[in-house]
């Protein structure tokens, strides 16, 4: 990437942001179990603070990373920039991915500390199933085409918004409650609370997710062709390009 800031500051950006996420998605299933017994109210509580959240994370961060806070949007931006003779390079993607990772797990464990749970309890909250695993294809190849999209037509100051508002409705309409990232399914594995994952449900869904990257990725180039813009440019303009509520 030819961002202005030095690696170890963008993915320390992606380390913050990615547990920032999980934090706020665990700490808010956990809030919303403590103040209402109804499975539905729940739900769309954890919902409605993870699209405000993730919002707030993209447009604050992302000026300086790109936020992906995914790795499956940081291999999508390798794949594709690869493909065009730019993006991030393999050390860029290792050190993306293992800050994301890095920061899942700790934001599970500063949720948990903040609601006075065990700092790490593996979940016992089994997701197995095809029809889970068929909602992840269709979760993460949304999101892959939505980001990757929004580049293509020159649209990705709009990702604050847009990329938390799918997500949002994604948990509703996805059997799987949109996980659509393999960190933050890492991360949930480490709580046994509303928005946790057995860890034996882990491996299956990620295996489902990168399925969904692949679609995704496939999906991007039958609809707005092969060329794709500056790899720095997805999730928002970062590096030398204004913050993105500035460069409408």
């Amino acid at each position: 990437m030819t961002g202005s800031a030095p690696l170890g500051r963008r993915a320390a950006v992606e380390f913050v942001g990615t547990g920032a996420l999980v934090a706020l998605v665990v700490g808010s299933g956990i809030q919303a179990t403590r103040l209402s017994p109804d499975v539905g109210v729940q739900l769309l509580a954890n919902s409605l603070a993870t699209v405000f959240g993730l919002g707030v994370l993209i447009l604050l961060l992302g000026p300086v990373s790109g936020a992906h806070f995914n790795p499956v949007v940081t291999l999508a931006a390798w794949w594709t920039g690869h493909r065009a003779g730019g993006g991030p390079g393999l050390r860029e993607v290792a050190a993306y991915v293992a800050a994301q990772v890095a920061g899942a797990v700790g934001g599970a464990v500063l949720a948990d500390a903040m609601f006075g749970e065990p700092l790490v309890r593996w979940s016992t909250h089994a997701r197995w199933a095809p029809q889970l695993w068929l909602g992840e294809v269709v979760a993460t190849a949304g999101l892959i085409l939505l980001i990757f999209g929004l580049a293509r037509v020159g649209r990705a100051h709009f990702a604050p918004v847009a990329v938390a508002s799918f997500i949002g409705a994604a948990y509703w309409f996805t059997s799987s409650t949109s996980f659509a990232n393999p960190a933050v399914t890492i991360g949930r594995g480490f709580t046994d609370t509303f928005a946790g994952i057995a860890p034996a449900s882990v491996l299956p869904f990620i295996a489902a997710q990168l399925v969904g990257l692949a679609v995704g990725i496939g999906l991007v180039a039958a609809l707005f062709g092969r060329p794709t813009p500056a790899a720095e440019d997805v999730v928002v303009p970062h590096g030398d390009h204004q913050p993105a509520a500035a460069a409408r």
